[in-house]
């Protein structure tokens, strides 16, 4: 271990029971999305730690089209010289399968609860990281700008978005890093997306004269038939990227994640709707592959007779950053010096906010203390340790871009 690492762990250590009780206190604080409630009061105690921590908070109203409540960017610095890396994170979490999942608990070295892999552990880890940074002077001519932003898991356009669209990205920035769950490898690269939700309009009728009726039932399950063709079709298409091995390598789509539709079960149904949402490799055009879906909906919308309409909900491209820029190679020698072997480089199967920075040329990666299989689900836990050893990879990060 370098004498610079000794340095960090020393701040850290100390701290561990603080960072453990900060997590806790987010992890209680309710933030699902959808709906996207409880954001105002969980951005309040982000800026209060961050304020404690010397991180120089403030709070940014998101305003426009949204229905989230009481939404705002969180942002904070440390340092004051010329040179600039972002940490990014998210706050919202995906809602939860019971109630008490937004109470932390402790079990065998695992902090269990909603957000501690996605991403509230992240933010943990990120926070205390450039207040080491800072408090032990690893800075020097640069500075740490701090993004925490409340609707990650609706399409990130409110929050993140927000972000470019009104200029609070600096594009000379040396690079950015996002604590989501990549289980101690490096995410330089992600997938693409799209989603869209087919609505299909018919007649209602009394079930004793259904043929009076026009059934949009037949009719969404004649469009989505091909669909999942397609989608068995996008799927046997690998990737060059490396990958988890245990991860599909091919472009996913999955048909009919929400469905819904009709008013009773003796009625035919009159309207009918599902959606559609794919991951795809950056191989892919995002172009060719929506006006492929959109195709695919009209032709067996028309062979059928159904009156169709197809809504865009998400078109977001990949990112990614090449392994061997200096930014990743520097984040590489970090992880390795924490973890005391090499770090690796992979694709995140899913999407990631890398793509909102890498869009205007800053080299962007994920990489938190969190486990993607383990996210979202009944039992999402972090590795206690872990998280303690990604902190100190953020804040030898700021040293070696920033020092």
């Amino acid at each position: 271990m370098s004498a610079r690492s000794e340095l960090v762990n020393a701040w850290l250590e100390p701290r561990a029971e603080e960072m453990t009780d900060f997590l806790a206190r987010l992890v209680a604080e309710p933030t699902e999305n959808p709906p996207g409630v409880g954001l105002g009061r969980c951005a309040r105690l982000l800026a209060e730690e961050m304020r404690r921590l010397g991180l120089e908070p403030e709070l940014i109203e998101i305003t426009g089209p949204h229905t989230l409540e009481e939404p705002s960017i969180v942002r904070g610095s440390a340092g004051a010289g010329a040179r600039l890396l972002y940490f990014h994170g998210h706050y919202d979490v995906v809602p939860v399968q019971n109630r008490g999942q937004f109470t932390l608990r402790r079990q065998d070295g695992r902090l269990i609860g909603r957000g501690t892999a996605d991403m509230k552990g992240g933010i943990v880890s990120m926070l205390y990281g450039a207040a080491a940074a800072k408090d032990l002077g690893l800075i020097r001519d640069g500075r740490i700008v701090i993004h925490l932003v409340p609707d990650e898991e609706t399409g990130s356009v409110a929050g993140a978005g927000h972000l470019r669209d009104h200029g609070l990205i600096d594009p000379s920035a040396l690079a950015m890093v996002t604590g989501e769950p990549s289980g101690g490898t490096i995410w330089n690269a992600a997938r693409g997306a799209i989603s869209l939700k087919v609505g299909f309009e018919g007649r209602e009728a009394h079930v004793g004269q259904a043929t009076f009726g026009t059934n949009t039932f037949a009719h969404m399950v004649h469009v989505a038939r091909p669909l999942l063709a397609y989608a068995e079709e996008m799927a046997g298409r690998p990737t060059g990227h490396p990958m988890d091995p245990a991860d599909p390598k091919g472009s996913m789509v999955v048909v009919g994640g929400l469905c819904g539709g009709g008013s009773n079960f003796n009625v035919v149904p009159a309207d009918a709707w599902f959606t559609v949402d794919g991951r795809f490799n950056p191989e892919e055009d995002l172009d060719t592959e929506l006006d492929r879906m959109t195709t695919i909906i009209r032709d067996a919308a028309a062979e059928a007779g159904a009156k169709v309409t197809i809504e865009v909900t998400q078109f977001q491209p990949p990112a990614g950053t090449p392994a061997d820029h200096p930014a990743g190679l520097a984040l590489a020698r970090c992880v390795g010096e924490v973890r005391d072997r090499p770090a690796t480089f992979e694709m995140c199967g899913g999407i990631l906010e890398t793509r909102w920075y890498d869009q205007l040329g800053i080299p962007a990666f994920g990489f938190g203390a969190g486990r993607l299989d383990v996210s979202h689900g009944p039992h999402e836990y972090v590795d206690e340790r872990e998280l303690f050893r990604v902190a100190a990879v953020y804040a030898l990060y700021a040293a070696e871009l920033l020092g």
